[in-house]
């Protein structure tokens, strides 16, 4: 087997657990040939002559900030033909300052609409919700959904604005319930591909915890994701 380049980067809200979450898919990666390095900020995406080498980048980093030639390094690797890939706001909800960042990834967070304002006690599971992912008939050939029906998870259901150059493979509909100030249910992607010059962007919006990381369709859709965006 061909052994290919992972670069990992790792960082920012340490409540998505990037270290745990990241290590959790680094054997996978290695049993399909790849090499990996570990970064912990953004910093290497400037590294030019690097970035010409790697094949797949699984990015982590939640909120954070990421400077001008950063930013223009991962771009270009991305439009050179190098996979992006990652979950939850790891990857939709980074660089939240940058719109060329958004432009990349094509969706970003919004919000998490949670429980009922009765049931919340000022922690992270304020924000649990059962809720449902919605496979579309694109989900059923495509390599990274295929064989995965539709299913429940309780955690936080992403809100994500995105536009309609996403490929997307699963759909999560956020109810109105009472106490809620829209007045109609909210369909956003929860699963979607993009093709970006040469490159290909992988997004799944479930990833919260290690929870939800190792549920066995996430887990599943993870894995694939990667190798499938990979150069």
């Amino acid at each position: 087997m061909t052994e290919r380049q992972a670069l990992v980067v790792r960082g920012g809200w340490e409540g998505h657990h990037p270290v745990e979450a990241t290590d959790e898919f680094v054997p996978h990666l290695k049993e399909h040939g790849y090499t990996i390095r570990i970064e912990d900020s953004p910093a290497v995406y400037a590294d030019g002559a690097y970035m010409e080498t790697v094949d797949l980048i699984v990015q982590c980093v939640t909120m954070s900030t990421i400077e001008r030639d950063e930013l223009a390094g991962l771009i270009a690797a991305v439009e050179n033909g190098t996979g992006l890939a990652g979950w939850h706001g790891g990857i939709a909800d980074s660089y939240r300052s940058s719109s060329d960042y958004l432009h990349l990834i094509g969706g970003q967070f919004a919000c998490h609409p949670g429980k009922a304002p009765a049931e919340r006690k000022g922690e992270q599971a304020d924000n649990f919700v059962p809720y449902r992912v919605e496979m579309l008939p694109a989900a059923a050939e495509h390599p990274i959904t295929q064989g995965i029906g539709d299913f429940d998870l309780v955690t936080e259901q992403y809100w994500v604005l995105a536009d309609d150059y996403v490929d997307v493979l699963a759909t999560t509909t956020q109810a109105v319930r009472e106490w809620d100030p829209w007045h109609r249910p909210v369909t956003s992607p929860a699963i979607w591909t993009r093709q970006w010059g040469r490159g290909r962007v992988f997004v799944c919006t479930p990833g919260h915890d290690m929870d939800v990381v190792r549920d066995r369709n996430v887990t599943t859709i993870i894995e694939r994701g990667m190798l499938w965006a990979s150069r």
